[in-house]
């Protein structure tokens, strides 16, 4: 069974037991969230497309843990004009297990 779920302005490509990791999200280590925004879901050969959304599907995730990506440098330079800028960042994530995928059929 697979699910394309949309979250933190992105899609991913789920199954049961696959751990991804997301945009942060407020939520606790260990609770259960619910992705309501399910675009596609493939159950038994079956292909069923959302019109945006797949109506009663929903996939069930674990919050795992929290934390920070590698850091990305971010260097501005412009020639003859002694301009340069060096700039760091690390996205927060949060990394989820993916448990199960529901529909209403």
């Amino acid at each position: 069974m697979l699910a394309v779920i949309k979250t933190g302005g992105k899609q991913y490509l789920v199954s049961p037991g696959d751990k991804i990791k997301i945009e942060k999200i407020e939520a606790k280590e260990g609770k259960e969230i619910t992705f309501k925004e399910v675009l596609l879901l493939e159950k038994q050969r079956k292909l069923e497309i959302g019109t945006p959304l797949v109506k009663g599907a929903k996939v069930i995730g674990k919050v795992l843990k929290h934390g920070k990506r590698k850091k990305v440098i971010v260097f501005k330079y412009k020639s003859k004009t002694r301009y340069k800028v060096k700039k760091g960042h690390r996205q927060l994530f949060t990394e989820v297990e993916i448990i199960k995928i529901e529909s209403r059929k």
